[in-house]
């Protein structure tokens, strides 16, 4: 068993509310990690700080963040150029492609609408270019905050999926979603957070 991203006591307070209370969790390499927890729980900010989005108050976390693919909120792309060309722009900003951008948008099923213009997509659509950004450099782990956002029943289906698909490949994935069901059918470990607390959930 390796573990790939490590948290030690991790606090972290906003004014006077501590929204993440002595964290302690570890996430092991090649598998499915799900978070569950009611909006304001701190799943969010528990992504934000393992990707070094927000500083902490105390303990540590270790992460190679130069291996993460990361969609915390919903991606921002450039709403004039087509699907296909915002890949591009933001390849261009990376020596790391290791994907073939045409491959990597029918690998999400935006095959078909790869030279239609990102403002023009749907809010799932979004998501699945999200995915695709995050994984055409073949991060080695992905953290998702709400993926199926926005997605129709068939497109939960593909996701989840792809996400499998991705597993397969050894890739590690943090997941959080409300909908316990995608929990249910994706994850190898779940999580609960609570109040600042997370504790494992029983399988």
């Amino acid at each position: 068993m390796e573990n790939i991203i490590t948290v030690e006591h991790v606090t972290k307070r906003f004014g006077q509310a501590t929204v993440l209370n002595d964290i302690n969790v570890s996430f092991e390499k090649g598998k499915i990690h799900g978070l569950i927890g009611r909006n304001g729980s701190g799943k969010t900010v528990l992504f934000k700080c393992i990707c070094g989005l927000l500083n902490i108050d105390s303990g540590k976390i270790q992460a190679d963040r130069t291996q993460l693919g990361v969609i915390i909120e919903e991606p921002g792309f450039l709403r004039q150029y087509s699907g296909k060309r915002n890949l591009q722009l933001l390849a261009g900003l990376s020596d790391k492609l290791h994907m073939n951008i045409t491959e990597v948008m029918t690998l999400v099923g935006l095959k078909d609408a790869m030279n239609k213009k990102v403002g023009k997509y749907s809010m799932g659509m979004r998501q699945r270019l999200g995915i695709a950004q995050a994984i055409m450099e073949y991060q080695q782990i992905l953290i998702l905050d709400e993926p199926m956002n926005g997605l129709d029943n068939q497109g939960v289906k593909e996701m989840r999926e792809l996400l499998m698909q991705l597993k397969e490949k050894g890739i590690t994935i943090l997941l959080a979603s409300h909908n316990r069901e995608d929990i249910e059918v994706l994850c190898d470990q779940v999580y609960e957070m609570d109040a600042g607390k997370l504790k494992v959930r029983a399988q």
